[in-house]
């Protein structure tokens, strides 16, 4: 614990102060006598000093260590290169099943690197945490040095304590003939034209330049900081994107996670002729694509966004034809070209409800694939959407579910309410296609659910009434609204790095006692050079030295 009294010239300091605020003269013993002082932070009190700390001085402390952000560093970097063992989960498209790739994939250590998370490292949330705890370091690390510094560095004092001017690194003590303030007069103007700014008192003066470079490593902070919130507020919803979607050839389809519509107006592939094939490729049947183009518009939705029942308002932002490195781009979301299916695919049916006692039909609706209405009226019965699923399975407990998003084997599951029906109504699943009926035994399923099937049924009359999309583009949806912040904190850190690389902030103090000249220096790095400029200083001033005489660092060497 460090204990303080008021020092000799009168100034009362703060507890944890090394060197006193006013004239710098060393409040506690710093190692031999006449050794070099140390001037980081200018000796100046830090909270992370404070004797008794509380709990919130004690996260504060803990926070402020260097050595505690130094590990911090060091555990972040080890699970980043665990993350790097196999590949991380957002690396794939639309696997359905990770833990039963990484198993399969890389036998058992793949499955124990799936079971520990590190399939997912980056969004892990003790990654995550040790990000937080790496910022909140920062942050206090940066207040507990740079609010001492800046008080110490704007209300410094002209004359200081002999002990603090024969203990810089640079000094040098010698007589002078002419009276102080003259001396001091001529020297101003010597100093001025080395780039410093000299503040004199009577026959004391501080000669200064470049202080701006000691906010370096905290501008690389700042920076830093910036960098790790963007990191961070990628995760939030509406920041970062990066999903590969399909567009079925002539269907505005809504962009997850936005209120942007995409639609497929065409889609066109070309290929390459069997002599402009490469002669490996040659005779061998395969066609190579040359040319692959989806002509998209982009839509955004000004109202009726997230109403189901309603039909979205939709109005037309941004039309271009997407070719491979060739995307739509508008206001950071960018649509890239990277696959396409020719197989034709379902887009909407419209069946029949029909009385299988009676044969009565109840008319015929339209059923869409992807934006299905929530409830259809059919003669003296309703129909209400209870749930769809556009690629039908059963999980392991026998419950339904859907595979992927794509419409591969769509299934409807509806709610029907109207005569002989309990009052609550009963459940009835559809399946347009005739072969998913078949294969998933729609009557077997609608009889677990009520019977239905006995009485009321729902089929498609004609192929006309099924309407099948020619082409399917696959996109893939990028956007990341975090990342000009992510390149403003690299450049703050670049910026930071520049002010503490190229320039260094030196400090002359000058005092005359009786005729006695006493010459203090200090900076930040290049000592050397510093010495050099002192010396190039006093010849002027008819003070020859020699440079190697000014070294004071001795005791450090």
């Amino acid at each position: 614990m460090i204990s303080n009294t008021k020092c000799e010239c009168g100034h009362q300091n703060r507890v944890g102060t090394v060197l006193c605020e006013a004239c710098g003269k060393p409040l506690i013993e710093l190692g031999e006598a006449g050794e070099v002082l140390e001037m980081r932070y200018d000796g100046a009190a830090r909270r992370s000093q404070r004797a008794n700390p509380n709990f919130i001085d004690q996260i504060w402390n803990f926070f402020s260590s260097v050595k505690v952000a130094i590990y911090l560093i060091i555990l972040t970097l080890l699970g980043a290169m665990l993350g790097t063992v196999f590949p991380q989960v957002s690396t794939f498209i639309n696997l359905q099943n990770p833990e039963e790739y990484y198993k399969k994939t890389y036998g058992t250590l793949g499955g124990i690197y799936y079971s520990l998370g590190l399939a997912d490292t980056y969004n892990s949330w003790w990654f995550i945490l040790l990000l937080v705890m790496i910022g909140s370091s920062l942050v206090i690390c940066s207040l507990d040095r740079v609010l001492p510094l800046y008080k110490a560095l704007s209300k410094q004092k002209i004359k200081k304590h002999m002990e603090f001017l024969t203990r810089q690194r640079v000094v040098y003590q010698g007589p002078i003939l002419e009276r102080a303030e003259e001396w001091i007069r001529r020297a101003t103007p010597v100093l001025k034209k080395k780039g410093y700014r000299v503040h004199s008192e009577g026959a004391a003066l501080l000669a200064e330049k470049q202080r701006f470079s000691r906010w370096g490593p905290y501008v690389i902070h700042i920076g830093l900081i910036i960098f790790l919130l963007a990191v961070l507020f990628r995760g939030l919803p509406g920041l970062h994107m990066d999903e590969y979607v399909s567009f079925p050839e002539g269907e505005a389809k809504r962009i997850p996670g936005t209120t942007f519509y995409l639609k497929n107006e065409q889609f066109t592939v070309n290929y390459y002729s069997e002599k402009e094939l490469p002669k490996e490729f040659q005779n061998t049947g395969k066609m190579l694509p040359k040319l692959f183009q989806t002509k998209a518009v982009l839509y955004e939705c000004t109202s009726s966004c997230e109403d189901p029942s309603k039909t979205p308002v939709l109005k037309e932002v941004a039309r271009h034809d997407i070719e491979v490195n060739k995307p739509l781009d508008y206001k950071g979301l960018v649509a890239y070209q990277y696959d396409f299916d020719l197989t034709p695919k379902l887009r909407s049916v419209q069946p029949v409800l029909v009385n299988k006692v009676t044969g009565e039909e109840y008319g015929k609706f339209k059923l869409d694939m992807m934006n299905p209405k929530r409830s259809y009226t059919l003669g003296p019965y309703t129909l209400e959407l209870k749930n769809k699923y556009m690629d039908f399975m059963l999980n392991d407990d026998g419950e339904p579910t859907s595979k992927s998003p794509n419409p591969n084997a769509p299934a409807f599951l509806f709610l029907v309410k109207g005569p002989d029906l309990p009052k609550e109504g009963a459940q009835f699943i559809y399946f347009p296609k005739q072969i998913d009926k078949a294969r998933f035994q729609q009557d077997l399923i609608n009889e677990k659910l009520g019977g239905i099937e006995k009485k009321l049924d729902l089929d498609v009359k004609a192929m006309s009434d099924v309407d099948f999309a020619k082409s399917t583009s696959f996109l893939n949806i990028r956007m990341d609204r975090a990342m000009p912040f992510v390149w403003t904190g690299l450049a703050i850190v670049m910026l930071g790095l520049v002010l503490g690389f190229y320039w260094t902030h030196r400090r002359i103090w000058l005092r005359i006692d009786d005729g006695q000249l006493t010459l203090g220096g200090h900076t930040t790095k290049n000592f050397f050079g510093l010495r050099r400029e002192v010396v190039s200083i006093l010849k002027p001033l008819g003070v020859e030295v020699d440079e190697k005489s000014l070294d004071n660092g001795r005791n450090q060497e």
